[in-house]
This record gives C-alpha cells, sequence and structure tokens, in this order.
C-alpha cells in the first residue's frame, strides 16, 4: 500500500485547469518560428528539452515512439549530423510540416525520413561532418502532447570513412552550446547494458547541470540487461541521482525494426515487460514511452511557466534594441528604401556589400591594415600559417621510422627478390619499393592540413558575413555559395597535393643531397 501511494505521488496530474497552461508550449513555439524566419540576428532562449546520448542509445527510437511513427533515419555512424528542433502539435489530422518547406503537408512519414536526410545533405554540402544550422519539423497528429524536443547528434568518439578528424569535438560544442543555457531542459538517455556512471549523456549534462536540477534520466534497453540483473536503483533515484529523476524504456530490438513492427504492439509489448518482471512490476506506473511523453509535457510547461517572468522581460529587451536598429537602418537606408522597388537602383548597394566583404576576407586571410591588427584573437590566415609551417611540419616529423621493422622488410624483400637465385648486391628494386612505402604516409598530414585549411576558410567566410547582419537573406545567399563553393573545390585541392605525392613516387631523384648524404 505504501508502494502504491509513493507511486501516485510520482504520477503526472492531469487538472483540467493545466489545459491554459499547456497553450505557453504552443506560444513559445510560435515566437521560435518567427525568430527562426527573421535570420540569425535575433538571438533568443527559449525553453526547450534537448535530447543526447551515445550512437546507439535509442533517442531515435523513443521520440519515434512519442509520434507512433517511424520517421527518422537510421544507419551506422553519425545519422543525426544537425540539430533536429522537433514540435510535437497535438491535432485531429496528421501529418507534418518543415519550416523551409512550409507549404507543403507530409502525409506519407517516410516521405519526412527523405526530407530530412535531403535537407541535412544540403546543410553539410553532402559531406560526412556536422552543421550547427537546425532542422524544424512541425509534427501534429492527435496521439501527441505539445512538447518541443531538440534531437542532438548521438556523442562519438571515432571518426568513421569520411568524417572529420574532429567529429567528436564538434559534435560536442554542439550539444554543449544548448544544454549550457538555463531555458533548456536535458533529456540524457543512457542505455541499460552499459555503466551508467561512464554514460557520456550523463558525463555532458553535469558539467553544464552539476546539481542535475535540469536533468532528466532515461534509461533505454532494459531488456537487453543480463540475467539477473536489474536497474531498479537507478530508476528509483538512488544511484546518481538526478532532482528531475529516471524513466526507464524498453524500444523496438533493431531486428523488430527490420520486420516492420508497428509502434503500437512495440508499446503494449513495454508495458508488458513492466507489469511482469519481478524487478519492475511495483513501479511500473512510472515506466514506460507514455509516462515520459505526460512528464515531458508536463515539466515543459512548468519549466516555461517558471520563466516566463524573465522571457517577457528578455523579450522587451529584445524589441527595444530591434526597434533601434529598425531606425538607424532606416536613417542610414534612407535613399536606398525610397528607391527599393526599382532593382536598378539596389543594384550599387548590392556591388558595395559585396565589395567590403571581399576586402574583409581578403584582410583576414592575408593580412589586416596597420590600423586594424587584432590583438585579441588569431585572425583565419595567421591560422592557416600556423597549420603550414607549424601543425604540418610537426606532423611530418612525427611519421615514427620502426627500425627494427624497417630491416625486417629489407630482409624480406632482398630474399624475395631473389628466390632460389643468391647474390652479394642490394638490388636498386628493393631500395626503391621501400622508399616509395615512406613517401606513400605523407599522405595522411598532407589531408589533414587540407582539412585544417578549408576549415580556416570557412570561418574567415562566416566571421566576414556577420557584418551583413542587416540584410539577412542576403547573407545567407553568399555565404552559403562561398561555402559550397570552396567545399566542393575541396576534392581539387586534395588531387592537386596528391598529384605531387604522385610525382614523388614515380620519379625519385636519388642524386638529391638528402639522399647522399645519408649513404
Amino acid at each position: 500500500m505504501e508502494s502504491r501511494e509513493e507511486d501516485r505521488k510520482h504520477q503526472p496530474k492531469t487538472n483540467p485547469g493545466n489545459a491554459g497552461m499547456e497553450k505557453l508550449i504552443l506560444a513559445t513555439n510560435k515566437m521560435l518560428d518567427v525568430c527562426s524566419q527573421t535570420g540569425s540576428s535575433i538571438q533568443f532562449d527559449f525553453p526547450q528539452i534537448a535530447v543526447i546520448g551515445c550512437q546507439s542509445a535509442g533517442k531515435s527510437s523513443v521520440l519515434e515512439n512519442f509520434v507512433g511513427r517511424d520517421f527518422l533515419p537510421r544507419g551506422a555512424g553519425v545519422v543525426t549530423r544537425r540539430p533536429l528542433i522537433l514540435q510535437l502539435i497535438n491535432a485531429e489530422t496528421e501529418y507534418g510540416e518543415f519550416m523551409h518547406c512550409k507549404d507543403k503537408q507530409f502525409t506519407d512519414f517516410n516521405e519526412i525520413r527523405k526530407e530530412i536526410e535531403a535537407e541535412t545533405d544540403r546543410g553539410t554540402d553532402n559531406r560526412k561532418g556536422v552543421s550547427n544550422v537546425p532542422i524544424n519539423l512541425h509534427i501534429y497528429s492527435p496521439n501527441v502532447l505539445n512538447i518541443t524536443l531538440i534531437d542532438l547528434p548521438g556523442i562519438t568518439k571515432v571518426p568513421v570513412a569520411d568524417q572529420p578528424h574532429d567529429i567528436e569535438d564538434q559534435i560536442k560544442e554542439m550539444i554543449l552550446h544548448y544544454i549550457c543555457k538555463d531555458t533548456c531542459l536535458i533529456l540524457a538517455v543512457t542505455p541499460a547494458n552499459s555503466d551508467l556512471a561512464n554514460s557520456d549523456a550523463l558525463k555532458l549534462a553535469r558539467e553544464v547541470d552539476p546539481e542535475g536540477v535540469r536533468t532528466i534520466g532515461v534509461i533505454t534497453k532494459l531488456d537487453l540487461m543480463d540475467e539477473g540483473t536489474d536497474a531498479r536503483d537507478v530508476l528509483e533515484n538512488k544511484l546518481l541521482p538526478l532532482r528531475r529523476g529516471y524513466i526507464g524504456i524498453v524500444n523496438r530490438s533493431q531486428k523488430s525494426i527490420e520486420d516492420k513492427k508497428d509502434i503500437a504492439s512495440a508499446l503494449k509489448a513495454e508495458r508488458d515487460f513492466f507489469l511482469r518482471h519481478k524487478y519492475y512490476r511495483n513501479i511500473a506506473d512510472r515506466m514506460g514511452t507514455p509516462y515520459l511523453q505526460r512528464v515531458l509535457n508536463q515539466q515543459l510547461t512548468e519549466h516555461i511557466r517558471q520563466k516566463l517572468p524573465s522571457l517577457q522581460d528578455k523579450l522587451r529587451k529584445q524589441m527595444v534594441t530591434l526597434e533601434k536598429e529598425v531606425e538607424e537602418f532606416k536613417i542610414v537606408h534612407a535613399d536606398n528604401l525610397k528607391n527599393a522597388e526599382n532593382p536598378d537602383t539596389m543594384k550599387p548597394v548590392i556591388h558595395s556589400i559585396v565589395q567590403k566583404l571581399r576586402d574583409d576576407f581578403v584582410k583576414a586571410i592575408g593580412g589586416l591594415g596597420l590600423n586594424d591588427i587584432l590583438t585579441d584573437r588569431l585572425s583565419n590566415g595567421a591560422k592557416i600559417n600556423i597549420l603550414f609551417h607549424e601543425s604540418f611540419p610537426r606532423e611530418i616529423s612525427e611519421i615514427n621510422l620502426d627500425e627494427k621493422k624497417l630491416r625486417r622488410d629489407i630482409n624480406f624483400a632482398v630474399r624475395n627478390i631473389y628466390g632460389y637465385r643468391s647474390n652479394i648486391f642490394t638490388p636498386y628494386m628493393v631500395f626503391e619499393g621501400l622508399v616509395r612505402t615512406q613517401i606513400e604516409r605523407l599522405k595522411a598530414p598532407v589531408l589533414v592540413c587540407i582539412e585544417g585549411v578549408v576549415e580556416e576558410l570557412t570561418s574567415a567566410v562566416r566571421y566576414c558575413t556577420q557584418h551583413v547582419s542587416s540584410y539577412p537573406n542576403l547573407r545567407e545567399i553568399i555565404e552559403n555559395n562561398v561555402i559550397s563553393f570552396i567545399h566542393n573545390n575541396g576534392p581539387k585541392y586534395k588531387k592537386s597535393i596528391l598529384s605531387l605525392i604522385e610525382m614523388e613516387l614515380a620519379y625519385m631523384n636519388i642524386k638529391h643531397d638528402d639522399f647522399m648524404n645519408n649513404l
């Protein structure tokens, strides 16, 4: 009886009077959409819930269970490469809507998945890296509660395939950008079949929320724990306690997903698991996806209510700032506004803006004038100089030469080239083959150097375009085109540099002083 009474205390309360408070989520979503459409000049932190966790922790399954549909991309490696701002809106009809193509309603959730993948590629130039630019998706459904969630890339340790070498740092920086704000609740997803003390999600959450005030723990894959073990202490908030506690989830297995097992059946199986499990049946009312969805709806609503006074104050200040900017804009560009209806009169204005961006870019890369020298940070040109003259030579010098292995290779090569015959002279072909192997090792540091230069050029473009904040659409067009040009030409740069190495491999000058001095 005491256990049942305790369960009721933790059960989310359903109060008809909360209907008015829940409208706060919808109102916040509308303001978020407006700010997203106006460009990056408006910086405003709205209460949201960020979903974080390592790869394969079950984040996607949790979100799909909320909706009752399969709509998120899946696969190996880092699948989520841009933040997905997911607004779940309770409505009579079911469809999805993207901010970047708002005139189209997606009733086929497979099409939603394809559009997420396509928009991700467009935002990352079809590369395997990540981008901070979010994708905004609204899902209207009678099966959801009003919640705003940010699905962030899964925490990874080792880059695979064509991913950048610093992919782990990029993802960590992106996650911290969202969860460091006190307006953001953190949904830390951790699989039960891993050590909770080493949970990457909880470690990151603890960095910005050491008291566990904003963090909600979600334990997935409870059905995959070793026989004889359980997560009861974690779920009862006795181990690594959080102010908002932990909720257990049982997601579909990979086989169930591949077999197209519907989510409704999976939710029923989840409920049966908790009711029948000898360790969890006493807390079953506080476990499972439906309970988690109600908790998030309630806690986000309450969080918005608590932050409402400060939100109103920040919004008023933002409005005053914007009004001043508008007045200044009208004064500075009065003549342009009068002639704005005539495109020909705007050409000189656009030309001067592009000219200014070009000059700023040249300064950022080639060096600044005597009156504009930076004293608080290194320019992008200086960083490229470091890449060429410090980082790259260091990478070359750190190529380890295993002399014991080299002698063994020489021995095998000499023996193998003569077969059953014997000779007292070391053949030139052995020397050439071994030198080729060493030259090949130059390719890796060369490619790292090229990636570093591309990143600095991209950073310089983004820094220079900040000065065009008065023209957000023009800024976006210029930035996207220039960055796309840089990234699209990346393979050409690599090909040119690698061609030089291939030339060295094709003809080695053994009369060069570097060879002669070491004979």
